[in-house]
């Protein structure tokens, strides 16, 4: 395997002393994930990576980045010694971005910026050799250690950039350094950090802070803040390309559901095309919408984008479809359990509701559409109000039952009409000996919540009633 970064390499880049001439094929934070080869990064979060670098060694680490040799590391250990990890590991990001040609493309928004991600990655990798972020590495450490963990030959670089406060997106974007900036949306999602949806947009908008002269702003023509993004890209000199409903660009003409997937039709400035999503709902049909329009910015081919975007399904907790077999018969689960805010919320129910229930040749009641929905978290002030509210969207109309999960879904729960309400439970862990009583053959099934609301824990527990497969 090519090495990433050799001793001098790596030692040059971040002005630390490397003991030992060694050469790293990757880098990892994590021992229970770390591959032989790799740079082991000493990290201090929960705890501190200096307590597992004789364990990262162990298993064969090809060296660690830290800030002091631990006690129980011999004094030969090949070792890089920096002053301050996190400043190294944002230097050889900065490094790695500096020797590569690639295009890279940075998204953020408020919801939906992973699977753009992934959507875009999926794309440019069949048009050139593409690195992006793993799983939803878009923090202080996400996006150095995606940037230092991407090959010199890259020609696409995808890199996810999220926030939880206000300044934390400029620095990241800065090292990114993109040559398209894509903002899937911006809605009310921590808003226990700002002021108000606006404070939000600017903060979104930061991200053009990072992009290279004569960069690209992908934007969302269809959000009440649009101007806000429009002021900052001017102020910033971006060149800005809207894609939305209302968007004359990047249009988004129709979407409907149809076996087990999203087909959408768009116009793509003169390119009509039609796409195949696999999985369910208008607002992925919107996020490929703009990664197609990021897509075409980079320089790649539109039309092949298109093509190789029927290839791709979402991770497991953001939209993933798992059949579920059961003694006679199966359901259909909707794993959304990794995030929530109140427009990811509202995009889930809508594609719970248009989602098919199976038709069933044998005598037998038919299934029901079933949610399970967790807290949403950060909401600030206004939680308890933005909980309550689900009960007026219009799928719940479609919707037979939802059982609520957590202190601040008790706010739904007592909204609910009592024909659409199941039980209210403290926790997941709670919730989970339920199930095989709340679900039957032919159910469709929604689990969503924020992380911390341990909506997992219920996707387990249906998993388990039988054998899971992915559908999408």
């Amino acid at each position: 395997m090519t090495a990433l970064w050799s001793a001098a390499e790596a030692a040059q880049a971040t002005g630390g002393e490397a003991r030992g001439d060694w050469q790293a094929t990757g880098l990892s934070i994590d021992t229970r994930t770390l591959a032989p080869g790799d740079m082991f990064v000493a990290l201090k979060a929960a705890r501190d990576g200096h307590d597992f670098v004789a364990q990262a060694l162990e298993k064969g680490a090809a060296a660690a980045l830290v800030s002091r040799r631990p006690d129980d590391v011999a004094p030969d250990a090949p070792l890089l010694i920096v002053a301050d990890v996190q400043a190294a590991l944002e230097a050889l990001g900065r490094a790695a971005r500096a020797r590569t040609s690639a295009k890279v493309i940075a998204v953020t928004g408020s919801v939906g910026k992973t699977s753009t991600k992934e959507m875009l990655a999926c794309m440019l990798a069949d048009q050139g050799r593409c690195h992006a972020a793993v799983a939803s590495y878009n923090n202080h450490w996400g996006v150095p250690l995606t940037l230092a963990r991407m090959p010199r030959d890259s020609e696409y670089a995808v890199i996810e950039i999220g926030m939880n406060h206000p300044g934390e997106t400029a620095p990241l974007a800065r090292q990114a350094r993109p040559h398209v900036a894509l903002v899937t949306t911006v809605a009310g999602v921590h808003l226990e950090a700002f002021d108000d949806v606006a404070g939000i947009a600017r903060e979104k908008a930061a991200i053009l802070e990072g992009l290279e002269p004569g960069g690209t702003a992908v934007l969302n023509a269809d959000i009440a803040e649009a101007q806000v993004l429009a002021q900052e890209a001017q102020r910033l000199g971006a060149r800005p390309v809207w894609f939305g409903q209302t968007s004359t660009a990047y249009h988004l003409l129709s979407t409907r559901i149809e076996a087990g997937e999203t087909l959408a039709e768009v116009r793509c400035n003169a390119t009509r095309l039609q796409l195949h999503i696999q999985s369910l709902g208008a607002h992925f049909a919107m996020n490929a919408l703009g990664a197609l329009a990021a897509v075409e910015a980079a320089g790649a081919d539109l039309a092949r984008a298109a093509q190789v975007l029927a290839l791709w399904s979402p991770v497991t907790g953001r939209g993933a479809r798992v059949e579920v077999a059961l003694q006679g018969g199966k359901l259909l689960l909707l794993d959304d359990s990794y995030n929530a805010n109140p427009t990811s919320m509202a995009a889930a129910l809508d594609v719970l509701a248009a989602t098919p229930l199976p038709t069933d040749a044998m005598d037998r009641p038919p299934g029901r559409r079933i949610a399970y929905l967790g807290d949403m978290g950060e909401l600030g002030p206004q939680e308890a109000a933005l909980h309550a509210g689900l009960a007026d969207l219009a799928a719940l109309q479609a919707i037979d039952e939802i059982h609520c999960i957590g202190p601040l879904m008790a706010h739904l729960y007592a909204a609910l009409p009592e024909a659409k309400r199941g039980k209210h439970y403290a926790s997941a862990s709670e919730a989970r000996p339920d199930l095989a009583a709340q679900l039957g053959c032919g159910d469709i099934v929604l689990a969503k919540g924020s992380l911390s609301a341990g909506l997992a824990k219920i996707v387990d527990g249906i998993r388990e009633l039988g054998h899971g497969k992915r559908t999408s």
